[in-house]
């Protein structure tokens, strides 16, 4: 019998999130005929007496597992040699400050599978906690908007129990007639739209966004569309702008003008335009005064995000001028950024749920089974002490070239 390990959480800062509830291991316990052990941990959302309950094995090493299950990337001396890792590795993007986590995990001949790289026949992720950052991201943009200009007081995402909790705050969220601006079109941006329609802000089309007046508090939702546009002319084609973005100019500048708070949730490619330069935001026709950066990415699309936040210390001030970071809500010249790089930490249990569901319908059933849609063969990044060969361009990478 299969014997499958849900880790205790090593990365610092802590992450209280796991990838199986009790009650969805429970289940995958029941259901595949396996052993699921659960490693003891004083962290988690769910406690050790949680899995207990629920008929559960809590142990202080899971080295006997066949299959490890984690959220974060395992630290290097936790690494278990030989075995089935899960975890986000924050590696398939050459990513420098994990170069030798992947260089570990091929010394230690362990099959590494990302979570990020599980994808169905048409190359769509098939989990992922992208809804929780965009809302959590969303909730945190109002958040800030309200601490800077002394407007409400509402709790921090992280202080409420569940999303049930945090909806409760909702009506304490009072906004002047101001407009915010949504990059993106796929789970992140749909999340953080849940909360901006929870809250009871109007949506209007991008075009409306930019030609009318209202006299209540509005967002738009903008696509690659909205702000790209080709550099001879021609129509915008998505597929090619994601293949080929180098044959687009960036076209946001229009929105900077008429924004107040804009929530960055869009995948940015480094050869994409970037939404806007320093040069543009001292201008006088630049009205964006928080951004909600929720895909941070550092000094990428948005060149006010040059350092992630926690969910301690969430956001700080830009100084455009002098292009520095400052104590936050310190200067009405200033842009206060959010950037925290793990949002759906201050959901974990909501976030978790959602996670352990998509592993039990669209993970677990592959992985134990026959894997006749490649599923776990096209997540694999490495394997008996090798990368396969779709990732073997990580080869450079892991020599340090």
């Amino acid at each position: 019998m299969k014997k499958i390990g849900i880790i205790k959480e090593g990365k610092v800062p802590i992450d209280k999130r796991v990838p199986l509830t009790p009650q969805q291991a429970k289940q995958v316990k029941e259901n595949f005929d396996v052993e699921v052990l659960v490693q003891s941990s004083d962290i988690r959302c769910y406690t050790d007496d949680d899995y207990r309950n629920a008929g559960l094995t809590i142990v202080e090493s899971v080295a006997d597992c066949d299959i490890i299950l984690g959220v974060k990337e395992v630290p290097i001396e936790k690494l278990i040699p030989n075995k089935t890792h899960f975890f986000f590795s924050h590696t398939i993007k050459k990513q420098s400050y994990n170069r030798d986590l992947l260089k570990s995990i091929l010394d230690k001949k362990i099959k590494l599978i990302d979570w990020e790289t599980l994808t169905n026949e048409n190359g769509n992720r098939i989990i992922a906690f992208g809804r929780w950052a965009g809302i959590v991201g969303a909730y945190n943009g109002l958040w800030t908007y309200g601490k800077r200009y002394n407007l409400y007081n509402i709790r921090r995402a992280h202080e409420c129990f569940d999303y049930e909790d945090l909806k409760l705050e909702y009506k304490k969220i009072k906004l002047p007639n101001i407009k915010i601006a949504l990059t993106g079109g796929g789970r992140v941006t749909r999340g953080a739209m849940e909360v901006l329609l929870g809250v009871g802000i109007s949506q209007v089309t991008p075009h409306d966004f930019l030609t009318k007046r209202f006299d209540e508090p509005v967002f738009t939702q903008l696509n690659s569309r909205d702000y790209n546009r080709r550099k001879d002319g021609g129509e915008f084609h998505r597929n090619e702008f994601y293949k080929n973005p180098e044959l687009y100019d960036g076209d946001f500048l229009k929105y900077t003008k008429m924004t107040d708070i804009l929530v960055a949730c869009a995948y940015w490619d480094p050869s994409a335009p970037v939404l806007f330069h320093r040069e543009d935001i001292i201008k006088d026709d630049f009205d964006i005064k928080v951004i909600a950066d929720i895909t941070c990415d550092i000094e990428g699309s948005i060149p006010s995000t040059k350092k992630p936040t926690t969910i301690d210390d969430p956001i700080y001030d830009y100084n455009p001028s002098d292009d520095e970071i400052e104590q936050a809500l310190t200067d009405e010249g200033n842009i206060t950024v959010m950037a925290v790089d793990n949002l759906p930490c201050e959901l974990p249990r909501d976030a978790s749920e959602s996670f352990g569901n998509e592993l039990v319908n669209n993970v677990i059933p592959h992985l134990l089974g026959s894997d006749e849609k490649g599923i776990i063969h096209r997540a694999t990044i490495t394997e008996a002490g090798h990368l396969t060969e779709k990732y073997a361009y990580l080869q450079s990478y892991v020599d340090g070239k």
